[in-house]
């Protein structure tokens, strides 16, 4: 797999893995809760838990059996980024 899309698929992977959680949290929440946060959700609280789950699906990767961070990552691969130089 290239660089370009090991990278995209380590962003994407947890990236889904967020909105899954985003989803499941906003089924246990009470409709009062959901109608009065309903805008804000898409413009703060998601942003919000990716953030969030991407941190913690990062740190339970670099611990967890290979299966399991490739299951939460993608890939196990780091990509590498070559600096540009100009001459």
């Amino acid at each position: 797999m290239s660089d370009r899309l090991t990278a995209w698929v380590r962003t994407v992977v947890p990236g889904l893995w967020a909105a899954l959680v985003a989803w499941l949290v906003s089924l246990g929440l009470p409709a009062d809760i959901v109608t009065a946060v309903d805008g804000l959700g898409q413009i703060v609280l998601v942003p919000v838990a990716l953030a969030v789950v991407y941190q913690a699906v990062q740190w339970v990767a670099k611990r967890a059996p290979v299966w399991l961070a490739v299951i939460l990552t993608g890939s196990t691969a780091t990509p590498t980024y070559r600096t540009s130089t100009k001459d």
